[in-house]
C-alpha cells in the first residue's frame, strides 16, 4: 500500500518539476501549491487507506451480519406465519372435530343417564314390590287373626246358646273323672 502511494506521488511530481522550470517564479509558486496538494492528498490517502480499509471491512461485516440476522428473522417470521396459516386452515376441521366429540359425549351422557334412570326405576319397582308383598302378608295375617277371633266368638256364642245346666254338669263330671284317672298311680 505504501509503495503504491509513493509511486503515485512520484509520478504526480514529475510533471510539476517540469512546470517549475518553465514557468519561472509564478510557475514555481504554482508548483509548490501542486506539491502541497500532492503531499496533502498523499497524507490523506495514507490515513484514509490505513483507517478506511478496516472501517469499511468492519462496516461490511456488520452489514453482512445484520443481513444474516434479518434473513433469520424473516425465516422465523415466515415459519410462524406458515404455522398460523396451518392452524387457521385446520381450525375449521378442529372445530368440526370438537363439535363431533361434544355430540358423542352428549350421546354417551344421555345413554348413561338413561341406564342409571332405568336401574333406579328397577330398584324402586323392586322395593315397591317388596313393600306391597310385605303389606299383603301383614294384611293376610291380620285377616286370619280377625277371622280366628270371629270364629272363636261365634263358637263361644254357639256353645253358650247350647249350654244348659245339665250339659254343664255332664261336662264338669267328665272333666273330674279324667283328672281322677290321670292322678291315680298306674300299677
Amino acid at each position: 500500500m505504501r509503495r503504491l502511494l509513493l509511486t503515485c506521488a512520484c509520478l504526480a511530481a514529475l510533471p510539476l518539476a517540469g512546470l517549475a522550470q518553465e514557468g519561472g517564479e509564478s510557475g514555481g509558486m504554482k508548483a509548490w501549491e501542486w506539491a502541497n496538494f500532492i503531499v496533502l492528498a498523499a497524507g490523506l490517502g495514507y490515513v484514509i487507506g490505513k483507517n478506511a480499509g478496516p472501517a469499511f471491512e468492519a462496516r461490511s461485516r456488520k452489514i453482512r451480519q445484520e443481513m444474516v440476522e434479518a434473513r433469520e428473522m424473516k425465516e422465523e417470521a415466515d415459519a410462524r406465519a406458515a404455522a398460523v396459516e396451518r392452524r387457521l386452515a385446520n381450525l375449521e376441521a378442529e372445530i368440526a372435530a370438537l363439535r363431533a366429540e361434544a355430540r358423542q359425549e352428549e350421546q354417551a351422557e344421555v345413554s348413561r343417564y338413561g341406564q342409571q334412570t332405568t336401574a333406579e326405576i328397577a330398584k324402586i319397582q323392586a322395593h315397591a314390590g317388596q313393600e306391597i308383598a310385605a303389606a299383603g302378608k301383614a294384611a293376610r295375617m291380620e285377616l286370619k287373626r280377625h277371622a280366628a277371633r270371629l270364629a272363636l266368638d261365634l263358637a263361644e256364642a254357639k256353645l253358650r246358646a247350647r249350654m244348659t245346666p245339665e250339659a254343664e254338669d255332664s261336662l264338669l263330671g267328665g272333666f273330674v273323672r279324667n283328672l281322677d284317672e290321670v292322678s291315680r298311680p298306674r300299677t
